[in-house]
């Protein structure tokens, strides 16, 4: 891809899948994306177990019902925000105005710090309730490994969430410079090239 403004092509160039795939926030939105399937699919999967006795199915994180909705709620919303903000990564140099590359950063820094900060609840929460699950709830530790990884990747989403966060403020960094060079120096070449 060309060099351009902000680490992006020259506005209505070719996409370039390698280049696109190479890049830092592009590869950690994938991560993301990964870690969120992973997530709602282990609670979708094995998350409800029941007694011997009972034929109704309960939360395996301290039969708190509320604690498997939020693992899968999250984890659908955030698989569908990777895919949102994949599709954008991928637009984004096709956008020409600095003033629109500015609003798809700061939305992609406030909907990355919210991710991040839902997924360290969401850890939290998850391993209270894993914590003080009794074993007379589930004698046979079914779905622990799933429980497990659930937190587990809840904990890893916290990081790459807020790596984006920070890539986002760096890609906001670079936006803000040019802007301002470009207001004063309006006939002068482009600083990036």
């Amino acid at each position: 891809m060309d060099g351009g403004a902000f680490g992006a092509g020259k506005a209505g160039g070719a996409f370039d899948p390698h280049a696109f795939l190479r890049q830092p926030h592009t590869l950690l939105r994938l991560l993301s994306w990964v870690f969120s399937i992973v997530v709602f699919g282990s609670i979708v999967n094995e998350g409800y177990v029941n007694r011997l006795d009972e034929t109704q199915e309960h939360c395996i994180f301290n039969r708190n019902r509320n604690a498997c909705n939020y693992g899968i709620t999250v984890g659908v919303l955030t698989f569908l925000s990777c895919l949102l903000y994949l599709a954008l990564d991928a637009y984004f140099p096709q956008i020409s105005s600095v003033k629109d590359r500015k609003k798809a950063v700061l939305s992609d820094i406030g909907v990355s710090a919210f991710w991040a900060f839902l997924w360290f609840v969401g850890f939290c929460f998850l391993t209270n309730q894993w914590q003080v699950s009794k074993e007379e709830d589930n004698p046979m530790n079914e779905g622990g490994d799933a429980a497990r990884a659930a937190i587990t990747f809840s904990f890893f989403s916290i990081f790459t969430w807020g790596s984006l966060t920070y890539l986002a403020f760096r890609r906001l960094r670079d936006i803000t410079f040019q802007e301002e060079y470009n207001t004063l120096f309006p006939n002068s070449p482009s600083l990036l090239p």
